[in-house]
This record gives C-alpha cells, sequence and structure tokens, in this order.
C-alpha cells in the first residue's frame, strides 16, 4: 500500500542509505530515460519501483531538478495525502515525462508517482532546504491514447452487430454472422457413405 511504502520502506531509507528492499531498486532519475527503467529495475513487469535521491537545482532552493538527457519530468495535478490512521505521513506527486526541451516538450505515457516523507510522522526532522532528499518512485506507461482510440472506432463500427455476445464482452463485431455448418451427409460423397453403412 502507499502507507507501507512511506511507513516502512521509505523510512527505513532515511534513516539507513545503505537499506535495500528486494522490491525496489536504486536508480539516479537524472541519469536515465524512462524506456530504460525497465532494465534498472529488481521486479516489475508494468510498473516498477525504484529509490531515488532528490536533486534540487539549486543549493538553496526547494525546486527539484528533473531534467534528463532526452527530456524532463513535469509535476501535474495536486499532491495527495498519504495517512496512516488520522496522521499524514507522507505525499503522493504525480509526473508525466515529456521528450524534448522545456517548455516545448512533447508529453509521453510515461508516468510516475513519487512518494515522499511529510507530516509528523517524519520526526527525522531533514531541513527544508537541504539538497538532496529519499523518495520512492513508481513509474509505469499508461496504455497510448492513440490506441484507444483505434479501439473505440473498431467498437463503434460493430454497433448494431447481432452478435449474441457483443454486450456481454462489450464488443460489437463488425463482420456477419457465421453461417450454419452444413450436415455431416452434405458433405461426404455417396460412395463414402456406402462404405460406412457396409
Amino acid at each position: 500500500t502507499r502507507e507501507e511504502l512511506i511507513t516502512y520502506y521509505l523510512s527505513k531509507k532515511v534513516l539507513d542509505c545503505s537499506f535495500n528492499a528486494i522490491a525496489i531498486g536504486e536508480v539516479d532519475l537524472n541519469n536515465v530515460n524512462p524506456g530504460e527503467l525497465p532494465w534498472r529495475a529488481t521486479m516489475g513487469e508494468k510498473e516498477w519501483y525504484f529509490f531515488c535521491v532528490r536533486d534540487r537545482k539549486y543549493p538553496t532552493g526547494l525546486r527539484t531538478n528533473r531534467a534528463t538527457e532526452a527530456g524532463y519530468w513535469k509535476a501535474t495535478g495536486k499532491d495527495k495525502d498519504i495517512f496512516r490512521g488520522k496522521i499524514l505521513v507522507g505525499m503522493k506527486k504525480t509526473l508525466v515525462f515529456y521528450g524534448g526541451r522545456a517548455p516545448k516538450g512533447e508529453k509521453t505515457d510515461w508516468v510516475m508517482h513519487e512518494y515522499r516523507l511529510e507530516g509528523k510522522y517524519s520526526i527525522f526532522k531533514l531541513p527544508k532546504t537541504a539538497k538532496n532528499e529519499w523518495v520512492i518512485c513508481r513509474v509505469f506507461k499508461k496504455s497510448s491514447s492513440a490506441a484507444k482510440k483505434a479501439i473505440t472506432g473498431m467498437m463503434k463500427m460493430g454497433m448494431g452487430s447481432s452478435c449474441p455476445y457483443s454486450e456481454e464482452f462489450g464488443v460489437n463485431s463488425p463482420l456477419p454472422p457465421l453461417t450454419d455448418v452444413p450436415n455431416y451427409e452434405d458433405r461426404v460423397p455417396n460412395a463414402a457413405r456406402v462404405v460406412a453403412h457396409v
């Protein structure tokens, strides 16, 4: 769960940077492009988890450097609170990868959820102006919007089909119904039928 990522894995990493977890790799996101991340992961087929150090853009600032050679990660939406009971323990930030250079980058299907310590649970008292801090990143690739449009288009083409299973499976086939299969006797020559009866 998100809470476990914060209270078990991330808190241990913050206390001891040598801490390792079987399911969570360790990577410098500024030196790795999203397409390479699955190969750097220790586990996972469709989503991958990493311990990362947030690199500050400026020594005294709070802004994070999220650029790679091929593009940059851009935050989207509002950070979400993560609670343990009623206690705030962390935050989740959602980022999308853009190829190229800001502000003219091209949006990709790569998404990252960044989990960080926050609130009363952050008893480790990390200074807000610290240049680096540990986070856990969950990286995955969304289904392509182009592929979704193609599937939707195919489904619309089949509307009104008489396929009896179309509603059950959510797909309407544009193909005509199959014809009845002829009887066995219609397909077997007379000579063969005579032999069979002897």
